[in-house]
């Protein structure tokens, strides 16, 4: 009896224990039914939040995209194809603050191979520029004038006025002049060189390993630099490491106070390469030995003269500025090598003058007192009131330009420059960059300023930041790309690339506020390509 209750007690529990397993299977069955429902975000209160349907705070790498190319080659609207943007039209609406780009799934994922190849093949970079009048080019080239070796021992080149005229067969002037020189020749109107540049590589290398038969100090400026001259004649300004790529800024120095970097200026031209604006003088990163390729060169005196070994044997020196220049601040090589980047100069001021302007949301570079733009929230209707900014597009290219500091962090924008021969009607040089990538822990929205308060973006600008955005074409992934190639890399600590990461999802919010709160949003995304494509 004993027995035969033991074994009914075993197979009523075996029933019990088959039960309560295929009712958790139940269970499990429902939820997964039901989880997809519950993990949609919810964007009901966007609008009223002022975050746009498109901005990354609110969606995930396969939602942020661009419709505006759906259409673009007549194929897919494919984020990673390239095409061609000729005869065809942008197809996003003005007032849209959620533009988006309809993809394949596919698109959410790795793009394979380089990145930055892939950005500069995408419809977004290739709207053409307006085709180009002799009035629209910086210099007119005489194509007879030649550039040709003063001997078969000697680097230098000569201007080949007393030289034969007969070039070689196949060739033309433009084919013997130094890269410097090809780079000054084609700057316009619209561009300081074109985003397809075959040039860009041969000239990087050339401010990396030309050799260097000039270093003098560039007079004027708060901090140390030098102008390098290479034999070809090409010239070079080169700004020197003055700490790690891990130092922060302190909190308490004020901008004004700050070290200027010379990763800065590597990262700063890259940048503003990938946002399309190429406004920045290539520049490249270079390990210079200061005896050589400085001191036992150097014809300026006043240099000359603050050269000293230090107390660990190390070669230094400290040259002659407004500040940091100093046996306290000077300038120490690991025994004579030395870092820093070394930016293309620009075509002397005698045959391409420059105009400088105030920039109108200057700091007040004094320790209490504010600028009038940070007291008065009205300021930017002043603003459009003033010449150049009452016309054209210069208020819009130096909303450009804020946005490029802001995502680098510079508060050093006091003045801008342009080209006199062009007018209003031309792009603003983004010069002086060293005071960018102070900070990684913090943002400053201050410097927004100019977007948040006049409340207008190029349409190109806005749409290229929300294609930076996204998964395919991550910001922090492309400035790495571009960097991996200098001689210095890695330029930027890990914190600063993903920093901006952080900061475009910001302004891309400021935008979408803009818009959520405009009456006529076409004011706010101001149309700049519709007659270009």
């Amino acid at each position: 009896m004993r027995c035969r209750l033991q074994r009914l007690f075993q197979r009523k529990f075996k029933v019990s224990l088959l039960f309560l397993l295929l009712l958790a299977l139940l269970v499990h069955v429902a939820m997964d039914l039901a989880l997809p429902a519950a993990r949609r975000p919810c964007v009901c209160n966007a609008k009223a939040s002022g975050v746009p349907s498109g901005s990354p705070m609110l969606a995930g790498p396969k939602t942020l995209s661009l419709r505006i190319l759906q259409d673009f080659s007549g194929s897919n609207g494919s984020l990673e194809k390239s095409s061609q943007p000729q005869g065809v039209r942008l197809q996003a609406r003005a007032g849209d603050p959620g533009i988006r780009h309809q993809t394949g799934e596919g698109n959410a994922g790795q793009i394979k191979g380089s990145k930055l190849a892939a950005l500069f093949k995408h419809p977004l970079y290739n709207i053409p520029v307006p085709e180009l009048t002799e009035k629209d080019k910086l210099f007119v080239v005489n194509p007879m004038e030649k550039f040709s070796l003063h001997s078969s021992r000697s680097d230098e080149w000569v201007s080949s006025s007393k030289a034969e005229m007969l070039l070689p067969t196949g060739k033309t002037a433009y084919d013997t002049y130094p890269a410097w020189l090809k780079f000054h020749v084609g700057i316009n109107r619209y561009e300081l060189y074109p985003r397809q540049d075959p040039l860009m590589p041969s000239l990087l290398r050339d401010l990396a390993t030309q050799r260097i038969v000039s270093s003098v100090q560039k007079s004027g400026g708060t901090q140390l630099k030098l102008i390098m001259t290479f034999p070809n004649y090409g010239q070079a300004l080169f700004k020197p490491m003055k700490q790690t790529r891990d130092q922060e800024t302190p909190i308490d120095f004020f901008y004004f106070s700050d070290f200027e970097r010379h990763n800065a200026e590597i990262a700063a031209f890259h940048l503003d390469r990938i946002l399309d604006f190429r406004r920045i003088p290539p520049v490249s990163g270079r390990l210079v030995n200061i005896t050589k390729e400085i001191r036992d060169i150097t014809t300026d005196k006043k240099l000359a003269k603050t050269f000293f070994i230090s107390p660990a044997g190390n070669v230094c020196f400290y040259g002659e500025c407004s500040y940091y220049c100093s046996t306290e601040h000077a300038l120490c090589g690991k025994p004579d090598q030395l870092e820093g980047s070394m930016a293309t100069l620009l075509p002397d001021k005698t045959l391409a003058k420059r105009r400088s302007w105030r920039s109108p949301w200057r700091r007040s570079y004094h320790k209490s007192k504010k600028a009038e733009w940070e007291l008065n929230p009205n300021y930017c209707a002043q603003v459009r009131e003033m010449p150049p900014y009452n016309r054209g597009h210069r208020l819009l290219d130096l909303i450009d330009m804020t946005i490029l500091d802001f995502l680098m962090g510079n508060m050093d924008r006091h003045h801008y420059e342009t080209f006199e021969k062009f007018g209003n009607d031309t792009f603003l040089l983004h010069l002086d960059n060293g005071r960018g990538f102070g900070t990684h822990s913090r943002d400053e929205l201050s410097i927004l300023a100019p977007l948040r308060q006049c409340c207008s973006i190029k349409k190109s600008t806005y749409l290229r930041l929300q294609l930076l955005a996204t998964q395919p074409y991550r910001l922090s992934d492309l400035l790495r790309e571009a960097l991996a190639t200098d001689p210095l890399a890695p330029v930027l600590a890990e914190p600063h690339l993903q920093a901006l990461d952080r900061r475009l999802g910001k302004v891309l919010v400021a935008v979408g506020r803009c818009l959520a709160g405009a009456a006529h949003p076409d004011k706010v995304l101001v149309d700049d390509v519709g007659s270009r494509v």
